[in-house]
């Protein structure tokens, strides 16, 4: 469907997003794009839309006009009938509309039609430009950050609705966001990026077992905590919390009885996507620190 290949993108002299090997995107896969702010996540989906200017390769059969998008940043007039920027974005009547009045009641959304759209609040923001991507049934749709600002339960609930609608659906799904337990549900691919440069991408599933394990053990990072699990192989993890990773089920098993035992608190995933993308930027990073002392060796 689509392969980027040797793409570089620069603002000024600044390279901003350059990614050397092949990436495919296939018919149908749920990519999950995550990387810390500045990674290059929506440079990547702009160079894709053709929105930015950039050396290298984009191939596919597919138009820029035959993707949708929902960006970070969306302009509607604020003085406006919600109920008319619909109308006059997709040059259509909502009562004439099947597939469009479809959408509005799927996401609950007939009350807001004659708000103005400066009233409306962050997550009704959101399922309008939701509904306006998804009306378009493009074979490519990317969401930018499309709950960022709003409550978990609100995240929660447009997430839930964007699966739902495209569960049964061959549409490939680009998710940018830095809510990892979004990503969790509703991706089968991620692609980590940091700092401009592919740190790895491929199945979620195969990157979880390659940075953290077959299962990994979640408690927190307390003096009593850090001295029980003291035995046990451990991978990075943020601050407050420690990870041990558990190469089969019975290392599970060992950890699991010590800590029932003492009473701790524990949680087990093997789809931790925030865990298995810090492990993968700092083996990255290892490897990178040990090509550069080869290389000042060498000179």
């Amino acid at each position: 469907m689509l392969t980027i290949n040797n793409l570089e993108v620069k603002y000024g002299k600044e390279v901003a997003l350059l990614i050397k090997s092949p990436i495919k995107f296939e018919a149908g896969d749920r990519i999950g794009i995550i990387g810390s702010n500045g990674a290059g996540k929506t440079t990547l989906v702009k160079s894709i839309l053709g929105l930015i200017n950039y050396n290298g390769s984009i191939n596919t059969n597919i138009k820029p006009e035959e993707m949708s998008a929902h960006m970070q940043s969306n302009n509607y007039v604020d003085t406006m009938a919600v109920k008319h920027i619909i109308e006059a974005i997709l040059d259509t009547k909502i009562k004439n509309n099947k597939k469009l009045q479809e959408l509005i009641n799927f996401f609950n959304f007939n009350d807001c039609l004659n708000k103005k759209y400066s009233v409306l609040s962050g997550g009704q923001k959101q399922r309008l430009t939701i509904i306006l991507v998804l009306i378009q049934d493009t074979p490519l749709a990317f969401f930018d950050e499309v709950t960022s600002g709003l409550d978990f339960e609100t995240r929660q609930q447009l997430m839930s609705k964007i699966e739902e609608w495209y569960r049964n659906k061959n549409t490939t799904i680009c998710i940018v966001s830095h809510y990892y337990e979004e990503l969790e549900q509703l991706t089968n691919k991620i692609l980590i990026l940091e700092k401009g440069r592919v740190i790895d991408f491929g199945n979620k599933e195969e990157l979880f077992k390659k940075y953290c394990g077959k299962s990994i053990i979640i408690l927190a990072n307390t003096k009593e905590n850090v001295e029980i699990t003291k035995g046990f192989r451990k991978i990075k993890s943020p601050k407050h919390l420690i990870a041990v990773s558990c190469l089969s089920i019975e290392e599970e098993i060992e950890v699991s009885k010590i800590l029932i035992e003492k009473d701790i608190s524990f949680k087990r995933s093997n789809s931790d996507i925030e865990i298995m993308s810090i492990n993968a930027k700092n083996k990255n990073d290892i490897y990178r620190e040990e090509g550069e002392k080869v290389e000042s060796k060498i000179s």
